[in-house]
């Protein structure tokens, strides 16, 4: 969800530091290693538009990838990066650690947030409108990232979410999208938290891809901080906020054998950030997730394949299913 502007700022390197949550998301996924190998393996110089599949793996071995030191260029959909993002504090009993439950999904209200808009980038007087995020103001919506051969995030984030809502659909949910490409622009962030909140919804994900350096690869799922300031009060959520994430991050890393960001989240695959205008002003359960970084060529392979999006769609969505059922 880059968006490098005059005000792009990117976020300081940081120490790497191991916590026992990149210990449970090893645990979690006993073959995360060997589909990680053929991870690293599937490249495209092109970035292009390769569908073919990049199934995960079922063999024996750790999921966790060492951080890197260097300087993130991570961004969101709202606002340049924070300097002040940080992983998310470990759990010695982490709940992504407890595999997806089954059953019906009947009564549950699911909100899926496809990031940016197809069209937004004819729209830019009305996407760099400012709103208030509680903490601060930002951008109504910005224009995404693609891969270096032009496959938009806005693109991505649609697939997925498409794919995601027909998944849970079958298990019975009642699945909203934020936008469906049918607006002009936009919504803007504080109608995206506003259409979660107004659904009363169980469960809430806004969908990502990152716009980072390449050889910063991997996943990461963004949880709310705690934020009572101004229209902002994340407390009430915040601790479901980081089961729902939890749970996310370990179901995407066994569906798709990707390995958790080497750039930010410190091996943990999780960051808290209290910057982004979707979370700060969401009032129900919601976390954003970074499917990977479209910059790389490795992993623009794998965003452009249609058999990888439907594995992290059922990643994604089972997390979700995890997590209503407890």
């Amino acid at each position: 969800m880059s968006y490098v502007g005059p005000d792009f700022e990117p976020p300081q390197p940081r120490r790497s530091r191991r916590g026992p949550l990149t210990v449970a998301l090893a645990a979690l996924v006993p073959g995360a290693l060997a589909g990680y190998l053929v991870w690293q393996a599937v490249g495209d110089d092109s970035g292009g538009g390769s569908d073919r599949a990049v199934p995960a793996s079922s063999s024996s071995a750790t999921g966790s990838v060492s951080p890197s030191s260097r300087a993130s260029a991570s961004t969101t959909d709202d606002t340049k990066p924070s300097t002040s993002s940080t992983p998310a504090p470990s759990s010695s009993s982490s709940s992504s650690s407890k595999p997806a439950a089954s059953g019906s999904l009947k009564g549950k209200v699911i909100v899926i947030d496809p990031g940016h808009n197809p069209a937004n980038f004819r729209h830019t007087s009305e996407i760099n409108r400012k709103v208030n995020i509680g903490t601060n103001w930002k951008e109504c919506d910005t224009t995404g990232t693609s891969t270096n051969a032009g496959y938009t995030e806005a693109r991505f984030t649609l697939d997925v979410a498409h794919r995601m809502r027909t998944i849970l659909e079958k298990r019975g949910a009642t699945v909203k999208l934020t936008q469906d490409g049918d607006r002009s622009f936009g919504p803007c962030v504080d109608e995206r938290a506003r259409i979660g909140n107004t659904a009363h919804a169980d469960a809430v994900v806004s969908l990502h891809a990152d716009g980072s350096a390449a050889g910063n690869r991997g996943f990461h799922v963004i949880l709310p901080a705690s934020v009572h300031e101004g229209a902002a009060d994340t407390r009430p959520i915040v601790a479901s906020s980081r089961d729902l994430g939890e749970r996310i991050a370990g179901l995407f890393v066994r569906e798709t054998g990707s390995a958790p960001s080497n750039y930010v989240g410190d091996g943990t695959g999780l960051v808290v950030r209290k910057d982004l205008g979707g979370l700060n002003l969401s009032t129900v359960p919601k976390v954003f997730i970074e499917c990977g970084n479209m910059r790389d060529t490795k992993d623009a392979a794998l965003l452009t394949s249609g058999a990888w999006r439907e594995n992290a769609a059922r990643g994604i969505s089972e997390g979700i299913v995890g997590f209503l059922h407890g």
